[in-house]
């Protein structure tokens, strides 16, 4: 036999002796595990006895009664085992064996015996207590018989969320006394001194039986009265205990607490039924509430989303170009922050608002309602297509900004080039019609006719010489105006009085050579040396003010390869210098040699050679010139090819970091890919490896942040292009922005069906089942199966599709709830949404109107009133606010129809 001792150490019956027995291997250990160990000697308080005596008295009487009989005296009346065997039948509502009916003592244990043996076939063995004891009179053992009857038929049963039986009346009076102020149930012992508890009781279930509000903690005696006078007189409990016994006792006996309450328990168990349906319906609705709650949030967040690309996408269309390079400039950098600072987060918004669509979705038909439909225009596909729009717009903008940047760059350089040229050539014409309308001709001597026609042929060498320049003024100018230069009207009109000036002096030049020919005949004498000067000095003053222009020429580079070029330019000019110093020194010479002449033969030379202006002085003081602008331009190519190799640096650094990090995405993409194929483990296990890899890509976030910084320091410096690497930044950021998204999308995945074998009750066996079926047909990895793939993949699970007829409707069922838009397709989570209705139970709307009709008792309607007691307040009020009015014959004022909200919680379908 199993020790009683063992298994109820709170209280111990019969000598100690019988505490040796083997430990509680029946079910009374499990359910009454006590939580104190209290003195033996208080357990053999009198006074604590005296209760039992009573409680269990009154206890015993409530059945007796419903057989005709009843005891007086516990310990005497159950001696001869008549009555014992009577409580037995009644409360079990099983028979006993025939009862002795003579008077000798072992007819009275025989009786005993068989109670007991009655007992002990109900799972609880007695140790210590036997026939003998109870036969002749043994108050404790009859009490510890009674307290084990007691436990194995109205405490046993009682269960609260698993819990034992002792824990589970306790849980039970804590949850139902909880909204009472001076109440805490913590025991079955002092919390009951004061009365509140049981009053709380009956008013929680029956409030028009108290006045709760009307009790003082201070008065208990009352309390008690009052708890145990409206119990025995409505609702059918005995007084077992009186209120002074319970006050009057530092600790009131457990026992007896227990036994009293239990009654409350079972008086009240219907209401236990309207309470499971109450927590059914409050299931139901919480999950109808979060549902909600998560549809507002995707509006929002849909609204918000879509605004910002309403306002972005003409902003990104604007492809006005700015007159000038600072203003392009400024839009580059707003372009940059655009990408760098204001787009990231609405990737991460777009993405996140996909996964809470796809959570919501799951939601939805895990708890079988409608799916959700976003407002219109709001629908993902909808964000999709704004998205597509705005990055449709994205392309080539950045692309428009540089050419523009480029194209002004060239218009500054050509319209400077331009000025220029058109002041060189300004300088030269000022005062060429004054001296070509000159008719000093007229009154000229001979000498000094042939000296003013050498003079204009010399004039004429140097007109045609420019010639080139004004064609190349003309020329610039006519670019400016194909390119579109903001100032072009201004560059015009220069460059057409220029041409008209041109046109007038090869007028005038006409007309001077003319008149000039027309009085050579009378021109014999001419002095060859000086026009010899004058010949050569011309082209070669022309030859220097052109190396002149060259040298101050500005130019603008993009390569090295190019700068290397002007230098090499630079350098075969400057290997020129020696021919041209020699021609220079032969036409000193010339102009020397004419003085010599004229001084050995004593001849008057007027002044300066009447053939030129350009003088010796001006030939030396333009090559001095020229020898000053030959070291500066070599200072100024040497910088330009610093300049080059140091952005050639700069591609270099952003190739090394870029060739890095695209494939560095490229295998990450590649590895999520093959993750979430092969999803090996639980899914707490890939949810936790998918989570630690997405770290890892978030942690490589900084890599991208320099490559940001070196790109921004490629374009500062205006480099646009970069041999070195196939990578662009563009590139690089659709692709993070990509694999973020796969990888969030891949634990979205994950997570919901963690929430699907959750909900569902879907073991991960099971799970690892369907996942090791579904990839074992899936052979392109795509993530979905074509029909063929999808039946073979049922048949490995068991399921009877093959090529009959009762197999092929079979398998087009199956078909129209996996595929319902008939794609051609099975996807994973269609899959197992599948598998977990067919082999798992869900809450119904007909489950959901059964606790309804618990909660209204019955009736076919229910009121405010009846919801408002019944669920926790804002659940109520949920209700009480969707609840349409009852219309049916036997409505009452203020019904509501329950049936109708209760189909509407999960849609037409199942009305």
């Amino acid at each position: 036999m199993v020790d009683y001792h063992a298994a109820n150490q709170s209280y111990q019956y019969g000598p100690s002796s019988g505490s040796n027995g083997a430990g509680g291997g029946g079910s009374m250990g499990d359910y009454m595990a006590q939580e104190d160990d209290w003195d033996r000697d208080l357990l053999l308080d009198p006074a604590w006895e005296k209760q039992q005596r009573k409680t269990f008295t009154a206890w015993c009487n409530s059945h007796l009664r419903k057989a005709g009989t009843q005891i007086e005296n516990i310990d005497e009346d159950f001696r001869d085992g008549l009555k014992l065997m009577l409580l037995l039948e009644v409360i079990s509502g099983e028979r006993l064996p025939k009862p002795e009916r003579g008077k000798m003592r072992v007819h009275k244990i025989n009786n005993v015996n068989k109670a007991l043996d009655f007992i002990a076939s109900k799972g609880v063995k007695l140790v210590s207590i036997g026939a003998e004891e109870i036969v002749d009179g043994n108050a404790k053992m009859t009490l510890g018989m009674i307290w084990t009857i007691i436990l194995r038929f109205a405490i046993q049963d009682i269960s609260v969320e698993e819990t034992s039986a002792k824990e589970g009346l306790l849980l039970w009076c804590q949850r139902k006394t909880a909204p009472y102020k001076n109440v805490n149930v913590q025991n079955f012992h002092i919390s009951w001194k004061d009365g509140l508890a049981f009053n709380a009781l009956i008013h929680r279930h029956r409030p028009e039986l108290i006045e709760y509000d009307k009790l003082r903690k201070d008065d208990p005696v009352t309390n008690l009265n009052n708890a145990f006078e409206v119990a025995e007189k409505y609702l059918d409990i005995p007084k077992m205990l009186d209120a002074e016994d319970i006050v009057g006792t530092l600790r009131p006996d457990e026992k007896a607490i227990m036994t009293y309450v239990s009654c409350f328990y079972h008086a009240f168990s219907g209401a236990q039924k309207a309470e499971t349906a109450a927590n059914r319906i409050c299931k139901v609705l919480a999950v109808n509430q979060e549902n909600e709650h998560l549809m507002e949030d995707y509006e929002r967040l849909a609204s918000d989303l879509l605004e910002w690309i309403r306002r972005t996408i003409p902003w990104l269309e604007d492809r006005v170009p700015q007159k000038t390079i600072q203003e392009m400039q400024q839009k580059l950098e707003d372009f940059r922050d655009y990408r760098r600072v204001h787009k990231p987060p609405k990737v991460q918004e777009k993405c996140q608002l996909e996964i809470n669509f796809n959570t919501l979705q799951t939601k939805l038909r895990l708890s079988n309602r409608p799916a959700f439909m976003p407002s219109e225009g709001k629908m993902v596909s909808d964000i999709n297509n704004g998205w597509q729009h705005l990055e449709q717009a994205e392309k080539g903008y950045e692309e428009w900004l540089l050419n523009e940047i480029r194209r002004l760059e060239r218009l500054d350089h050509l319209a400077e080039k331009f000025r220029q040229k058109a002041s060189i050539h300004e300088a030269w014409t000022d005062g060429k019609e004054a001296m070509l309308k000159h008719r000093d001709y007229e009154t000229a001597t001979l000498s000094d006719i042939k000296a003013l026609i050498r003079k204009h042929e010399a004039f004429e060498s140097d007109l045609a010489a420019h010639q080139d320049r004004v064609e190349q003024i003309a020329a610039i100018a006519q670019e400016l105006n194909e390119l579109d230069y903001y100032d072009s009207h201004n560059v015009n009109t220069r460059c057409q009085k220029i041409c008209d000036q041109w046109d007038a002096l090869g007028s005038l030049t006409h007309s001077r050579r003319e008149a000039l020919e027309k009085t050579e005949k009378q021109l014999e004498t001419i002095d060859q040396l000086h026009l010899e000067y004058a010949k050569r000095a011309a082209p070669f003053n022309n030859w220097m003010e052109s190396a002149m222009e060259d040298l101050q020429d500005m130019f603008i580079v993009h390569t090295i390869e190019e700068i290397e070029g002007l230098i090499s330019a630079h350098d075969q000019f400057k290997s020129t210098l020696p021919d041209a110093d020699r021609e220079r020194e032969a036409i000193l010479a010339i102009h020397k040699e004419a003085q010599r002449i004229a001084e050995s033969n004593h001849i008057k030379l007027s002044g300066s050679n009447p053939y030129t202006t350009v003088t010796p002085q001006i030939i030396n003081s333009k090559w001095e010139k020229v020898q000053q602008l030959v070291p500066k331009r070599d200072h100024a190519l040497l910088e330009e090819q610093s300049k080059q190799q140091s952005n050639e640096h700069l591609r270099r650094q952003f190739a090394s970091q870029a060739n890095i990090v695209g494939p560095w995405i490229q295998t990450k993409m590649e590895e999520i890919g093959r993750i979430s194929i092969e999803m090996n483990g639980t899914l707490e296990d890939q949810l936790s490896h998918l989570k630690q890899y997405e770290r890892s890509i978030v942690d490589y976030k900084p890599n991208l942040d320099l490559l940001e910084q070196q790109h921004q320091l490629i374009q500062e410096a205006l480099i646009f292009d970069n041999k070195h690497t196939n990578y662009t930044m563009e590139h690089i950021r659709v692709g993070w922005e990509q694999l973020l998204t796969t990888i969030a999308r891949t634990i979205n995945e994950v997570e919901n069906q963690i929430l699907t074998r959750d909900a569902k009750g879907i073991s991960q066996e099971q799970m690892q089942e369907f996942r090791a079926s579904f990839n074992h047909f899936d052979k392109d990895h795509g993530g979905a199966l074509g029909p063929e793939e999808f039946k073979a993949c049922l048949i490995s699970l068991g399921y009877d599709v093959e090529n009959d007829r009762q197999g092929d409707a079979e398998f087009n069922r199956i078909m129209s709830v996996v595929d319902p838009n008939h794609s051609g397709l099975v996807t994973f989570q269609a899959f197992i949404d599948f598998m977990s209705r067919e082999t798992t139970d869900t809450d119904t709307a007909d489950q959901v109107i059964a606790s309804f009709k618990v909660l209204a008792g019955d009736k076919n309607f229910i009121t405010a009133e009846e919801l408002r007691r019944e669920l926790p307040p804002d659940q109520a009020e949920y209700c009480i606010a969707r609840m349409a009015p009852y219309q049916g014959p036997d409505a009452v004022p203020g019904a509501l129809d329950y049936k109708s909200f209760s189909t509407a919680l999960y849609g037409e379908s199942d009305l």
